[in-house]
């Protein structure tokens, strides 16, 4: 099948969206499908303010517009609400083809966190953008039942995969620091609800593995955790197996792909019971959910870790990404004659 993806979320950006997405793509192509990708990397763009690797894309409709017609897709996903997202939403509406999306960010409660706009006002236009839509994906039941109650329509899970030959358990002695060691993987931003953890003042190490623009600003707050940057590939798997407890502290997430990538590498999960975390935790087994931060992280540490490793190896790439394509809504092309 030909299918396009439609992405503002692409690399050099470091985030779950562009995991997930790369993952798919990769698992579609093993599958036998013709992919046409449409992301920020050829168009003109500008850099999101106060987030320069997100690039947004600058009038890119009839770039767009030239690049579907060229390739006559058979499917069309659209993942995300930005320019890209916008210009492919419009030529499906107006060449009446038939699109899914994907709700990957909670950006109400992001905007609400930055700008005193009401989640209602944001509600409102992301559901005018994914009303068309055949269908809506999201990687949970509880974010399912958020949009929900938000009067969106057509929502079904997409759920999502860990790569556990690259996440697996190794040397703990990777990291030489005073242990129990309790780790943060993900974006340094207000989102992520980070100072909630490291205000605990807990025993050992505290670990922030990632970057983001509050990093400068916590680091000088918290002087005695370690803030190392971005990771990738086997260094970030290195880093997350060496860790005693993986510590999750958002509030705003949709799923939180990191909770898996920790658990493939034999390392338990602490997290508030939200969105997301309720969905991905297997509660006493492969982590716990509590709303006071501190007990979830003292009883994770006494979890067993073969458990977390043996959950995380029932969520595969492949089944997610056959879910995915089990999703898409065709568009069938008439034939000439």
């Amino acid at each position: 099948m030909k299918i396009v993806l439609v992405t503002d979320a692409w690399y050099p950006q470091t985030n779950g969206v562009v995991t997930t997405l790369s993952h798919t793509i990769a698992c579609l192509r093993q599958m036998g499908h013709e992919l046409l990708l449409v992301t920020p990397a050829g168009f003109r763009s500008v850099p999101l303010p106060s987030y320069p690797s997100i690039r947004l894309a600058l009038f890119p409709a009839r770039r767009v517009g030239a690049m579907l017609d060229a390739f006559q897709p058979e499917a069309i996903h659209i993942a995300t609400e930005g320019p890209l997202g916008l210009a492919a939403r419009r030529y499906c509406l107006r060449n009446k083809l038939q699109f899914t999306t994907a709700y990957h960010t909670q950006f109400p409660q992001y905007i609400r966190l930055r700008v005193a706009i009401p989640l209602s006002w944001s509600y409102a236009w992301l559901r005018w953008f994914h009303a068309p839509a055949q269908r809506t994906l999201v990687p949970t039941e509880s974010q399912r039942r958020v949009l929900q109650q938000q009067r969106f329509n057509h929502v079904v899970i997409w759920t999502r995969g860990v790569d556990t030959q690259l996440f697996k358990p190794a040397d703990k002695n990777f990291i030489m620091a005073a242990r129990p060691i309790s780790m943060f993987v993900g974006r340094v931003a207000v989102e992520k609800n980070i100072e909630a953890f490291l205000q605990l003042n807990l025993a050992g190490t505290l670990y922030v593995v990632g970057d983001g623009p509050d990093r400068e600003k916590l680091a000088a707050r918290y002087p005695t955790v370690r803030f190392v940057g971005f990771k990738y590939g086997e260094e970030l798997a290195r880093y997350l197996a060496a860790a005693d407890v993986f510590v999750f502290p958002s509030l705003t997430d949709t799923f939180g792909l990191v909770m898996l990538e920790a658990m493939a590498c034999g390392v338990p999960v602490a997290a508030f019971p939200v969105s997301g975390p309720i969905d991905v935790i297997r509660q006493g087994e492969t982590g716990v959910c509590n709303a006071d931060l501190r007990l979830a992280i003292e009883q994770a540490l006494q979890l067993n870790p073969d458990r977390a490793r043996s959950y995380a190896e029932q969520h595969s790439w492949l089944k997610a990404s056959e879910q995915f394509f089990g999703h898409l809504a065709r568009n069938v092309t008439e034939l000439p004659g």
